[in-house]
């Protein structure tokens, strides 16, 4: 079976539909006012839940909409409109926002649902495309998604109309996310497997190597005690502790380099004398991917971990970021 090779004509319709989808856009921002902050301030006081619901291709960008609003602290699920009318409608309680989602505002699957669901109390955002539409009418807030055309050559398939209905949608979940001062921590909270998650969950205290299994000498040690500790411990490094267990040093194998070039008898050195003095230090509650941030700037794959008071606690270097998979 010979291949279909595509033509120029594709590249160019691919261009055109980017231009249409852009400019309805940049139209639907032209055109946000006080309507959206009423909106805003609706799904801000919201008591109960915020229910997404369209049909078809709305449908699938109302499913989005509430899984962005819930993912960045505004609880909200989708609800077929069509299940609604099937016993699913019990899933939306008088202190409920509705966000129903229909380009020519007149889904027969959710004008069938709107009416009961006002008359127990829920409140309704309406994101259409006709502001004369049924859905529009019986909304405490309407929202104005129109578009010129739509991207599809024919002005029919739904392609810069849910385009600007999602843009819309990602608009109301970020003005929310703003409003209730959600963060990075927060964020990182509603989505604990992934690597945004491990990097802003995970402290040092999380990572470090604690107890028998950080190498450490006193400042008094001779050099091979303290080659014999960092053999044993394996971290490439020890930290060097003063009399009253504070550090006051590092001994790394690029000390070690270094005084081999410039030490006739390095054996008969104390380590005091050839170590880094104040080594650059992380504390236990950091978080490791600042440790990670440390160690690339320093270039040293290293960090002890201490105490306000310089006090030794721990260790970690670039391995057991890697293992905590910071990194």
């Amino acid at each position: 079976m010979d291949k279909i090779a595509p033509s120029k004509t594709a590249l160019d319709l691919a261009k055109q539909v980017l231009a249409i989808e852009a400019e309805a856009i940049q139209s639907l921002a032209a055109r946000l006012g006080a309507t959206f902050l009423d909106a805003v301030a609706l799904l801000l006081n919201c008591k109960g839940r915020v229910v997404v619901s369209g049909i078809g291709k709305s449908g699938h960008i109302a499913r989005k909409i509430a899984s962005t609003m819930a993912s960045t602290g505004t609880p909200a699920y989708f609800v077929h409109p069509a299940e609604a009318s099937h016993g699913d409608i019990g899933m939306i309680a008088r202190d409920d926002v509705l966000i129903a989602l229909s380009n020519s505002g007149e889904s027969e699957e959710l004008l069938t649902i709107v009416p009961l669901l006002k008359r127990q109390g829920a409140r309704l955002i309406a994101i259409t495309g006709n502001a004369n539409s049924s859905l529009a009418r019986e909304a405490d807030v309407h929202l104005d998604a129109r578009v010129e055309k739509e991207a599809c050559p024919l002005n029919l398939a739904p392609t810069a109309s849910t385009t600007a209905a999602l843009a819309l949608g990602d608009a109301l979940a970020v003005a929310l996310l703003d409003a209730k001062g959600f963060g990075a921590e927060d964020f990182a909270r509603s989505h604990p497997g992934g690597a945004l998650g491990r990097r802003l969950l995970t402290h040092v205290r999380d990572v470090m190597r604690t107890g028998d299994d950080v190498p450490s000498v006193p400042d008094s040690t001779g050099f091979s005690e303290a080659m014999l500790e960092m053999s044993k411990k394996g971290m490439g490094m020890t930290a060097v502790l003063d009399a009253a267990g504070r550090v006051s040093g590092v001994f790394t194998d690029g000390d070690l380099r270094r005084s081999l070039a410039h030490l006739d008898d390095i054996k008969a050195a104390r380590i005091a004398d050839i170590m880094t003095r104040n080594p650059r230090t992380i504390g236990p509650d950091k978080l490791a991917v600042e440790a990670v941030q440390i160690m690339e700037e320093r270039k040293v794959n290293q960090l002890l971990v201490v105490t306000g008071d310089g006090t030794l606690v721990g260790a970690l270097n670039m391995h057991d970021l890697f293992r905590a998979k910071v990194i």
